[in-house]
């Protein structure tokens, strides 16, 4: 078959985390000969590079607030019916176009809930199809708060069972296993395929490079929460081991711009100088693998990726509205002897100088069995079965 297309479905609602993923994955599919269209439904990431056929941005959806009850368009503006309406013919008329030979879904059933307004058309009507095309879900290794409702979980399976042909679950099950917050994972059977952890290739360049040598890396994601990280990072430094090296915070892609000022004032005050505030690093991970320690929320990507780079590090797993994902993540990596773990609901600067002197004095993590060729597994898979399918 000399034309593999792929229609990967993502839709980020508060941090830019699960984009972020799919793009990785979307970059090893592209480069596997699969053309992937990647359809986006969050608000926009411009510093975000997308290897793909084409980028569908949707009408732009996001979260109200972190019970993520109610979704807002990128005016912060609540959605109608109507507006959901369009938005699903638009995503329809996008999968007709395209007539794709797969189409992957991020996340749900096992998540965006929210978003059954257009995915459930979708899939209705891609099972109607004579031919239909393959129909995956790509999915971490945690679920989310919302998981540890029962019944949730007998409807997660349900449409599972419905609509899709296989998981695939961007974890190794030798670390965290899917039924872990999944208590239908058995009954899945070879649906279920691990990947292995997705992570960012590291560029060529980061052997040889001595950016961020001897520093304290801190960072929060995309910045939509971890005001409370930084502050307490900026007001730890005096106190720990390594208050004479140079600390740099990352603050987000989403950090407002009085919080990027408010920081600054405040390490101007506390750090003497030798604090930087920026909101982005193209070369993140290169300065993951020459930093002293990394401080972090404990969200899927910047964990694997400080994993991947072998930096010593320090995880304050988010824990607003209903999140358990972050804490399930750190609390074992914690008991694993990887990381220092400080819980959010304990955060002080205090407590997060002792962590940080503690994780200071570990050895570099070394090169274990943990998995971290989830993208290109996860390419071979879906173009394996496109193959077996349409051959």
């Amino acid at each position: 078959m000399s034309e593999r297309r792929v229609l990967f479905y993502v839709q980020h609602l508060l941090g830019i985390g699960h984009l972020k993923r799919a793009a990785t994955i979307v970059d090893a599919m592209t480069r596997c000969g699969l053309e992937v269209t990647l359809v986006s439904g969050g608000y926009p990431v411009p510093a975000l590079v997308v290897n793909a056929r084409q980028l569908v941005q949707l009408p732009p959806v996001g979260a109200a607030d972190l019970s993520f009850r109610e979704l807002v368009d990128i005016h912060g503006q609540p959605v109608d019916e109507a507006w959901k309406r369009m938005r699903s013919n638009l995503l329809q008329d996008t999968w007709r176009r395209l007539q794709p030979h797969a189409v992957v879904i991020e996340l749900f059933p096992f998540g965006r809930r929210q978003m059954r307004f257009e995915l459930l058309p979708l899939l209705d009507a891609i099972k109607g199809e004579a031919q239909p095309p393959l129909v995956v879900c790509s999915v971490r290794d945690i679920l989310g708060g919302g998981a540890k409702d029962p019944a949730r979980q007998d409807q997660m399976l349900q449409t599972f069972n419905q609509y899709f042909d296989a998981v695939l679950v961007h974890g190794d099950p030798t670390v965290i296993p899917f039924g872990l917050t999944f208590r239908h994972a058995d009954q899945l059977g070879t649906r279920l395929n691990y990947t292995g952890y997705v992570v960012d290739p590291a560029p060529t360049q980061v052997a040889g490079s001595r950016v961020g040598t001897d520093e304290v890396l801190v960072s929060v994601g995309g910045g939509a929460v971890g005001r409370q990280l930084l502050e307490a990072a900026i007001r730890a430094r005096p106190l720990t081991t390594l208050s004479g090296v140079h600390w740099r915070l990352l603050a987000g892609l989403n950090a407002a711009q009085g919080t990027l000022a408010e920081l600054g004032a405040l390490a101007g005050t506390a750090g003497a100088g030798a604090i930087s505030i920026e909101r982005h690093r193209a070369d993140f991970m290169e300065l993951l693998q020459n930093c002293r320690l990394s401080v972090s929320q404990a969200g899927y990507n910047t964990t694997l990726e400080t994993l991947a780079a072998r930096a010593r590090a320090v995880l304050v797993p988010f824990a607003g509205g209903a999140e358990v994902e972050q804490n399930v993540r750190a609390r074992i990596l914690g008991q694993r002897g990887r990381v220092e773990v400080v819980e959010e609901s304990d955060l002080t600067p205090e407590k997060l100088a002792r962590a940080i002197d503690r994780a200071a004095l570990q050895p570099v993590m070394s090169a274990d069995t943990i998995r971290l060729d989830g993208a290109q597994r996860s390419a071979e898979l879906v173009s394996r079965w496109i193959g077996e399918r349409f051959s």
